[in-house]
């Protein structure tokens, strides 16, 4: 798997924070990414939204309506993305992410285009389904044992006619996790079964330096939708 993304290997053993973080989540993981967050252990939080979902927003391909965002952390993406046409739900498990989203959201001109949840994604029991959802750290997050569960979550949560965009990341073989190694084979393994198929799975040319050949999009819908 590490030689699908073709350029560089992913080695989580040798990032002091990654392994850190793994540290804190050892036992009950809500409460250690509460405390990942508390204590300012979060390598995955670049700061910003991610550079693909930028792109994807100014180039017009994203899907209007509702949109949500599991694993949301800061919030940067939910709010990136929102718009008077574009209501966006960030979901997290960690107060102290939430907290941070909020406070960073509550200023800016789309604030009442975004809500964040403190939510279990697994439990979460929403009045309406989405027209996108968008993936990025989530799926790498949670145990690989929780994959299936996470696929029936975004098939229960999507519209039939909504559009799934998962950042794959990072496309590894490494032991152990989170953040757990990926590969497009691990997503189509969970989504053909729920009927989704990937309309598009390409190189993310946008990724941050770091991450560069540890990253491909794709975009799933239903098959025949």
């Amino acid at each position: 798997m590490a030689a699908e993304a073709g350029k560089r290997s992913y080695a989580p053993s040798e990032n002091p924070n990654i392994v850190a973080t793994q540290e804190k989540l050892d036992g009950n993981s809500t409460d250690g990414w509460d405390r990942c967050w508390e204590q300012g252990i979060t390598p995955w939080d670049v700061g910003h939204a991610q550079p693909i979902i930028v792109h994807l927003l100014n180039s017009g391909t994203l899907p209007k309506g509702r949109a949500l965002i599991p694993g949301c952390g800061s919030g940067y993406d939910v709010v990136a993305i929102a718009s008077p046409e574009r209501f966006v739900v960030g979901l997290d498990v960690a107060e102290n992410a939430i907290k941070r989203a909020k406070e960073l959201s509550a200023s800016l001109p789309n604030a009442n285009c975004v809500e964040f949840l403190l939510e279990n994604f697994f439990a979460w029991k929403p009045a309406e389904q989405f027209d996108l959802i968008f993936d990025y750290t989530f799926f790498a997050a949670v145990d690989p044992s929780l994959r299936p569960a996470w696929g029936s979550k975004v098939a229960e949560l999507l519209k039939p006619d909504g559009e799934l965009i998962t950042l794959i990341s990072p496309i590894s073989n490494h032991v152990g996790g989170p953040p757990y190694g990926v590969s497009v084979a691990l997503y189509e393994q969970v989504l053909h079964p729920l009927g989704f198929e990937a309309t598009l799975i390409e190189d993310n040319e946008h990724s941050i330096e770091t991450r560069k050949g540890l990253e491909k999009l794709g975009r799933w819908k239903r098959s025949g939708k």
